[in-house]
């Protein structure tokens, strides 16, 4: 085993130390228990079989891949027994029950960017999750009472939050121990994360702002950015929560993409309530992701999330 000059005995403490005793902590509990073995399935790669290999298409139109669909029944798996009333999931185009007296409602993407499955790119899981409600998840954000992520990198991560700052653990091949505690976002981004191969099709005053960005310090934004783009939502988000920065995702003028392409309810959602839990902000460009209610379980939206002082900024571009 390969050891650091700096390495030492691990004493931070455990994720089941951190939790509250009730069912909100035994779900999240739940969840993290899930990940190493998605974790695990990743990191084998094409060894037992191709991850990959497309098995169907879900309900927006994404081609389905075999971890895909083996992450969403092993989720699912887990949360049986814990309280939860409705379960929705990109990977089932019908809000599943799974126990028509639990008290909790849960939105999930099992396996953020799997359009990057086999390649090593970063992936990862989102959650929200609610009291009880509607069965068709037509609710605001505003209403979760949790949320999270895990990434799956270099690293096995998970993140959440109750409501004020996010607790972040890493996975020590046994147990995960808190990483970080209590995160908040630098109010400033510096570093920005969009897909500048589709800037054409933006807005005009997206893309004013795009080139006031580019022109750096000689521009009218005057300081220099960085410029990063994973493509995957989760893996910005943890490079966010970690770094700063800021991410973009908008509406555009190609057919199919005239309201947005992530998924409002357990993309964009889960990501708002991380941001501002941080101190950050996440909006479809104008308007507040928490505010808005969905017209079906798989909408989509537009999504722009980070630095509050730069998501204001677009905001403010878009406006204008």
């Amino acid at each position: 085993m390969l050891t650091l000059p700096n390495d030492r005995l691990i004493t931070a403490p455990l994720l089941s130390e951190c939790l509250t005793p009730d069912e909100v902590g035994h779900i999240i509990a739940r969840l993290a228990q899930a990940l190493p073995a998605i974790a695990a399935r990743l990191a084998a790669g094409k060894l037992p079989g191709d991850p990959a290999a497309l098995v169907g298409t879900n309900d927006s139109g994404d081609a389905q891949k075999a971890l895909d669909v083996g992450a969403h029944d092993h989720i699912l798996a887990e949360l049986r027994g814990c309280s939860i009333r409705h379960m929705l999931s990109e990977e089932a185009e019908a809000v599943e029950t799974l126990d028509a007296e639990g008290q909790w409602d849960i939105a999930i993407d099992p396996i953020d960017g799997s359009g990057s499955i086999g390649i090593g790119a970063p992936l990862g899981m989102l959650f929200v999750l609610y009291p009880t409600g509607p069965a068709d998840f037509a609710r605001p954000g505003s209403e979760a009472v949790a949320a999270g992520y895990a990434s799956f990198g270099h690293s096995l991560d998970f993140g959440f939050t109750l409501g004020h700052g996010i607790q972040i653990f890493a996975f020590d091949g046994q147990d995960f121990r808190q990483a970080a505690r209590d995160v908040m976002l630098p109010a400033k981004a510096s570093t920005i994360a969009y897909n500048a191969s589709n800037e054409r099709h933006w807005s005009p005053g997206l893309q004013r702002w795009a080139q006031d960005l580019r022109a750096g310090a000689d521009g009218p934004r005057g300081r220099d950015f960085n410029m990063r783009w994973l493509a995957a939502a989760v893996g910005e988000l943890h490079r966010i929560i970690l770094k700063g920065g800021a991410f973009l995702y908008p509406v555009d003028k190609r057919p199919g993409y005239e309201n947005g392409r992530l998924r409002l309810a357990y993309e964009a959602v889960p990501i708002a309530v991380l941001m501002e839990a941080a101190g950050g902000a996440a909006t479809d460009g104008t308007r507040r992701i928490l505010d808005l209610v969905p017209d079906h379980p798989h909408q989509n939206t537009g999504l722009v999330f980070g630095a509050r002082d730069e998501v204001d900024t677009i905001a403010r571009y878009l406006t204008e």
